[in-house]
């Protein structure tokens, strides 16, 4: 088993923290934009950011174009595997069933996320624009046939703030 995305590093929790709180921040950014208020980025092995994604819900109501989705759509296109296995996606909420679906076909090999699928249902409620799977991706991955290392939920008061008021 290849070491932890943590020991190639040498990092702490601080780095994951650094690029969750960037990706709080464009989800917020996204939001001011007239998008649901989720974004994701991919950063590579050594911690630098190769791409960020807002949602892409509006103007035309696509329920599938969350960030993560559209991020790995983005990695499949642009990134060789090699790059794709050691990158990290960072979420400002815990991918979704289809999303963590994305993830694991694109081959990406990490998943640091904010606010839990359980704590956004929990948030929202049964909202017709996005009615919240109370499935951690942590289990759809543990479905597949290779690891995907996930950490969160992390900076979850945090990452609440862009959704209140936007439901």
């Amino acid at each position: 088993m290849a070491p932890s995305y943590h020991a190639r590093r040498g990092l702490g929790m601080a780095d994951d923290e650094t690029l969750l709180r960037r990706v709080i921040a464009l989800s917020a950014e996204v939001h001011a934009t007239g998008q649901h208020p989720f974004a994701a980025l991919l950063a590579d092995s050594q911690g630098r950011v190769l791409m960020e994604q807002g949602n892409g819900f509006a103007p035309h109501g696509d329920g599938t174009a969350h960030a993560e989705r559209l991020i790995a759509t983005r990695a499949c296109l642009e990134l060789p595997p090699e790059v794709r296995a050691t990158a990290t996606l960072f979420s400002s909420a815990e991918p979704c069933a289809m999303c963590a679906g994305a993830i694991y076909w694109a081959g990406i090999g990490r998943v640091v996320f904010g606010l839990s699928e359980r704590r956004l249902k929990a948030l929202i409620g049964p909202h017709p624009e996005n009615l919240t799977l109370d499935l951690p991706c942590r289990e759809v991955f543990a479905a597949g046939q290779r690891q995907v290392q996930v950490v969160g939920p992390l900076l979850e008061d945090e990452a609440e703030v862009p959704h209140r008021g936007a439901w």
